[in-house]
């Protein structure tokens, strides 16, 4: 006989997969329109039901937000719901624990070792995905809209990509016709994968450059030299551990010293994008000497990603 706990989970599973299936019906005809792969289906809509679901090109990724009573067999349940109602293998369903604070911070940090990607399309681009080996899977779908943004401003532009990840951003803006691209993550792994991806979408590496070099290091570095750029991205984690990052890394505490160094190296008239998806940010922009800033992030959350409970990420335009 079934204990009360395993039907109590058994329930919600059932409540889950019939949310996330009634979603992907509504969404699925409108991405397959826009050549858009990856979309979010679920993101702790009941509240008792705490997990986010993504689809992934046949593929479905279920990641539950832990905490201290969180339950070991909880997700395995929710997985298998999943693959039942979706009618697709279980090893298709990929579970993740995502953690917040400072533990979610370890965005590099291996789950294991199958090294096998997946090649998912957003409109006419390609990127490789990595569904197993760590907790982000190597593509932030939520800013889908973002890298569009970019895309359509940075013709003829010398183009930074700070904390670049994997390179979607960059991919971007190569497309929409950039002077340059500069991409720096102090990840040995990011660096890697962004060259992969840039070769997925047949960039050359000509006046493409990738940077492996810890943030300030090499905004110091870029000040001394004189290099001059006329859009960028910031998107930092949260926090960062990392000692290459002096004493660690704290958005909220830090941000406005980043911004400051990120504008010396703007040139008049410039836009930075500066986004980031900690959920109690208090934006100190009002001490930046710019000539406007203005926060975007209604415009840049597509509709999978819109939420009651949360904003997925906040994003400003700041004009120099």
């Amino acid at each position: 006989m079934e204990n009360p706990k395993e039907e109590k989970f058994k329930k919600q599973a059932e409540m889950l997969s019939n949310k996330a299936i009634k979603r992907y019906k509504h969404l699925k005809k409108k991405f397959k329109k826009q050549n858009i792969d990856v979309f979010r289906l679920y993101d702790w809509d009941i509240p008792e039901i705490r997990a986010a679901v993504d689809w992934y090109k046949g593929h479905i990724v279920i990641a539950e937000y832990m905490r201290k009573q969180s339950d070991p067999i909880w997700l395995p349940i929710m997985a298998k719901a999943l693959s039942e109602k979706f009618g697709i293998d279980e090893s298709l369903v990929h579970m993740k624990e995502r953690r917040v604070g400072f533990l979610d911070g370890k965005r590099y940090e291996k789950l294991d070792d199958s090294d096998e990607k997946l090649v998912v399309s957003e409109r006419d681009l390609k990127f490789k995905v990595n569904l197993n080996d760590y907790v982000d899977t190597g593509l932030f779908s939520d800013h889908r809209d973002t890298r569009q943004m970019v895309r359509e401003l940075v013709k003829d532009k010398d183009f930074l990509n700070l904390y670049c990840y994997t390179g979607s951003f960059t991919c971007y803006a190569a497309k929409g016709g950039a002077k340059s691209t500069v991409s720096v993550d102090r990840s040995l792994t990011a660096i890697s994968w962004v060259k992969e991806n840039l070769e997925l979408n047949q960039i050359p590496e000509d006046n493409h450059t990738l940077y492996r070099v810890p943030t300030y290091e090499f905004l110091d570095k870029a000040k001394k030299k004189g290099q001059k750029f006329d859009i960028a991205v910031v998107d930092p984690p949260s926090f960062s551990t990392s000692k290459d990052s002096r004493d660690g890394f704290d958005i909220s505490k830090d941000h406005a010293e980043l911004l400051l160094k990120v504008i010396a190296l703007m040139r008049k008239g410039g836009l930075i994008f500066f986004s980031t998806n900690h959920q109690d940010f208090d934006p100190r922009m009002s001490t930046l000497r710019v000539k406007d800033f203005d926060e975007i992030t209604s415009k840049t959350i597509p509709e999978d990603y819109i939420n009651k409970r949360k904003k997925i990420h906040r994003c400003w335009k700041i004009q120099v």
